[in-house]
């Protein structure tokens, strides 16, 4: 079986957020499974059942745009349609219509990918929570300080201007 040899940097790179969800166009699943998009595009519409729309959906006109503007050089050529994206599940749906060694194989390290980058969030989610909790308590140090030194400086004021009190006792 041969080892497909695809940096994960370029799976990464094609991997989008679109409507709260990552996920891929079939235009470039069909390059990273090596067939074309129209057979990815015949696949899933001949196992539509398989892909309710939170594994695939088509992109409207305005996300369409947003993200053509994303790149420097346009290289969508002429699209005709509105692309199909896929989510992690999707992707894996695609694994079992696309039936090729290849589609499956990448789909396997596809999916990897998007395990490794939930892991990745989670990771920084728990960190940021972290540095959360030390600024509240760093906040909460700054006022107590605050208070010390508010107290400190009544005190040296105190001491540079006693109040001359009555003093009241025998006198001599």
């Amino acid at each position: 079986m041969n080892e497909i040899i695809i940096p994960d940097e370029i799976i990464t790179d094609k991997i989008y957020l679109i409507r709260n969800q990552k996920v891929m166009l079939d235009r470039d699943l069909a390059e990273l499974y090596g067939v074309e998009t129209k057979r990815i595009n015949e696949q899933t519409k001949r196992n539509i059942d398989r892909f309710p729309e939170k594994f695939m959906f088509q992109l409207n006109e305005n996300e369409f745009e947003i993200l053509k503007s994303q790149f420097a050089t346009s290289s969508w050529g002429g699209t005709r349609k509105l692309p199909f994206v896929f989510t992690e599940h999707g992707i894996l749906q695609l694994s079992n219509v696309v039936k090729s060694e290849s589609a499956v194989r990448m789909s396997i390290k596809i999916i990897e990918i998007f395990v490794s980058l939930r892991q990745f969030l989670n990771d920084n989610l728990s960190i940021k929570l972290e540095i959360e909790e030390l600024k509240k308590k760093s906040i909460n140090q700054d006022k107590n300080i605050e208070l010390v030194f508010s107290y400190l400086d009544e005190l040296i004021e105190k001491q540079e201007n006693p109040i001359q009190r009555t003093k009241i006792g025998f006198k001599k």
